[in-house]
Order: structure tokens, then sequence, then C-alpha cells
């Protein structure tokens, strides 16, 4: 089940977070995961509750509409298998020499990390 009060939730994003459970419920996926899913697509879409009071976190309406396409921007570049900022600096050594020779970077087996992450960085489409 999704935690804490959505008293400061509007109408239509509660009922957007139902429809969005409902779908998810459609699809089989179980209760508790599909309301987890539902209000985290709504906090994605608006930037959380819109109801004034309370959180002491306050955010124009231009910061929102930023924070919401910046969110929009690394979504569509997970979906395309872009690596996130820093991804590359987490994966050992061995899987960085597997997408190197994906890429088909040269001199890969002869380079140190730090090496293979500044040439995955340099040639990112290169397969």
């Amino acid at each position: 089940m999704s935690r804490g009060s959505k008293a400061k939730y509007t109408e239509k994003q509660k009922r957007k977070a139902k429809h969005i459970e409902e779908s998810y419920k459609d699809k089989g996926v179980s209760e508790d995961e599909a309301a987890a899913r539902a209000w985290a697509t709504v906090n994605k879409h608006s930037g959380g509750g819109e109801r004034s009071g309370g959180s002491g976190k306050r955010k124009s309406l231009s910061e929102k509409s930023r924070a919401r396409q910046d969110s929009a921007k690394q979504a569509v570049a997970t979906k395309k298998g872009r690596s996130r900022q820093g991804a590359l600096e987490n994966k050992t050594k061995e899987e960085l020499l597997k997408e190197a020779r994906k890429r088909n970077i040269r001199g890969r087996s002869t380079m140190r990390k730090q090496e293979l992450i500044t040439a995955l960085k340099k040639y990112p489409d290169e397969i």
C-alpha cells in the first residue's frame, strides 16, 4: 500500500492515481505494487501534492515544471538504453570491458577502469 497521507493531493490527482492503479491491476500487478506505481507516476507528472500547506518544501510552478521535464528526459534516455550519469562508475571493470566490446572500442583490453569509462562516454553510440 502507498505510504503517507494523500490529503495534499487534488481530486484530479487522486482520480488519475486510481485510474493508473486499476490499469496496473488489470495487467496482473499486485494491489500494493499497483498503488505504489500509481502514486509514483502521479508524483512524477505533477511534482507531488498540489494543495497548499504542510510540507515546508515550496517550489514555484516553473520549478515543478522544470523538474517534470528533466524527469521525462531522463526516462526517455533510460528507455533508449543510454546510461544514467554515474552509472558507468558503478560498473565493474569486466562489465565496462563487455560494453566496450559491444561498441567495438579499440585498445580496450589494455585500458584501466577510468580509461574505459572515458572511452565509453566519448563513444556512446558506436556499435
